[in-house]
């Protein structure tokens, strides 16, 4: 299977309210990659894809995200109760985790 359908198969199962680093998402496919894997969200054009909830290892947001930009992506997450620090970046430890079993 190709790389970054594996990817959009990880984000497809991070739970409303939850977010994974790009990190995070290479480990479970078996890479340190995380650029790749920032590559296939960012090319990625299905609106349902909830590449929302992968963000930095610092808990900041992208930049280009594909979809609106960083404030889309900041709103997309504030509505499913993901909450920021000051310098608004997520709350690594209260909304990350390796969902998918694989």
């Amino acid at each position: 299977m190709r790389f970054f359908q594996r990817v959009y198969e990880v984000v497809r199962k991070i739970p409303e309210g939850g977010v994974m680093t790009y990190g995070d998402v290479a480990k479970v496919l078996g890479t340190r990659d995380g650029r790749r894997v920032g590559q296939a969200l960012h090319v990625n054009r299905d609106p349902e894809m909830p590449c929302h909830r992968v963000v930095f290892s610092d808990g900041s947001l992208a930049a280009g995200y594909a979809f609106g930009g960083e404030g889309k992506q900041r709103k997309r997450l504030e509505a499913e109760g993901v909450n920021f620090t000051q310098e608004g970046k997520v709350k690594l430890k209260e909304y990350r985790g390796l969902f998918p079993a694989s």
